[in-house]
């Protein structure tokens, strides 16, 4: 049984047509046919890529593009989705507990607590400078963590703030009052706007992968040439007639002033759009 490459160049020779001609013909570069008639696939693009690539090439040679593709995907080179790992379970032995003493330093061993003494008899109940409380450990309860903040600061914060957006929403009010005073007598119109005429265009809608090339006739301006894939459109300005090459005309339609026309041709041709 023949393989893909094999048929494909068995069909290129048959038409009596070298690599160069065929890449010219179906826009796909001469090393990815290459590389095809030698069944090798992976040509660093993505999979669907590859198959608008070989259902073109296929049939450009009249070669049953079906059964190229299915025999392709038989081949089961499609990259598999990855899939997501499952996370490590971690087991911890056990957990080590420390009792902060009250400059927030641990207090000699870790797991152990000074029962014998309270916090008033250790301090008096502030630090050395008098100011803050100090704060101590007790069992099942832990100590708050991040650096201290005085609600008086706070609250002076607030209120400035607050001050400063009442001082904010008076100027803009008072902004809003005198703005919307007018003189009697003088009203403003709106300037009249002209609204420019909207171009002519196309539209191309991909049924399928196909590659297109759209050319304004008479001075063979190129307004567009690449790949569309399935559900893909493209808009054209179409300010004359125009010339639409496609790989595939099976595989495009046209759709001017809303309505959709599909090419005159199913393979490989040219259609002049009036």
């Amino acid at each position: 049984m023949q393989t893909i490459g094999e048929r494909l160049e068995e069909a290129r020779k048959r038409k009596g047509i070298t690599i160069r001609e065929a890449a010219e013909a179906t826009k796909i570069r001469g090393d990815y046919l290459q590389r095809f008639e030698g069944n090798h696939y992976d040509i660093n693009l993505p999979e669907i890529y590859v198959r608008g690539f070989l259902r073109s090439y296929a049939i450009f040679l009249k070669v049953p593009a079906d059964k190229i593709l299915a025999d392709y995907r038989a081949l089961g080179l499609a990259t598999a989705e990855a899939r997501p790992r499952t996370p490590s379970r971690e087991v911890y032995g056990r957990m080590d507990i420390s009792f902060a003493s009250a400059n927030g330093k641990p207090s000699g061993k870790q797991g152990e607590a000074d029962l014998g003494t309270s916090p008033a008899e250790s301090t008096g109940g502030e630090d050395a400078a008098g100011s803050r409380p100090r704060q101590f450990a007790r069992i099942g309860t832990s100590l708050p963590s991040g650096p201290y903040f005085d609600p008086r600061m706070i609250s002076k914060i607030s209120m400035i703030l607050g001050g400063a957006l009442l001082v904010l929403l008076l100027i803009w009010g008072l902004g809003k009052l005198l703005g919307g005073s007018s003189t009697p007598g003088v009203s403003a119109k709106p300037a009249a706007v002209a609204t420019p005429a909207a171009e002519p265009s196309i539209t191309l809608i991909a049924l399928d992968t196909v590659r297109v090339k759209v050319v304004q006739k008479g001075d063979n301006l190129e307004l567009f040439q690449g790949t569309l894939v399935r559900g893909e459109t493209r808009t054209v300005p179409k300010r004359g007639p125009l010339y639409v090459t496609a790989t595939a005309g099976k595989n495009l339609e046209i759709e001017i002033n809303g309505k959709r026309f599909p090419l005159p041709f199913t393979g490989y041709d040219r259609a002049e759009i009036q």
